[in-house]
């Protein structure tokens, strides 16, 4: 190697910290999808697209979860079922 470089003094790792909540992964996507998310922020006039996926992921995970009502109403129809059931016995 050249002596005109001096790397002693260089620092493994990203050249930008990660924001604190996030984490820095590597993930395979296919190409298509990649390419999709990067069509978006390209019509939209720039951005991030990772920011994009990222807000694809949390909207996907906040349809998934069962809203509270949804889970009383389960529960209390499994309970008034059991109660229903020993009464048949």
């Amino acid at each position: 190697m050249d002596t005109e470089y001096d790397f002693s003094q260089g620092k493994c790792g990203a050249i930008e910290p990660t924001s604190e909540g996030k984490t820095r992964i590597t993930i395979c996507l296919d190409d298509d999808i990649l390419t999709w998310f990067r069509e978006q922020v390209r019509k939209a006039g720039g951005g991030n697209y990772q920011t994009l996926i990222n807000n694809a992921l949390r909207e996907y995970v906040q349809q998934r979860r069962e809203p509270l009502e949804e889970i009383l109403q389960r529960v209390v129809r499994e309970e008034l079922s059991q109660i229903n059931m020993r009464a048949n016995e």
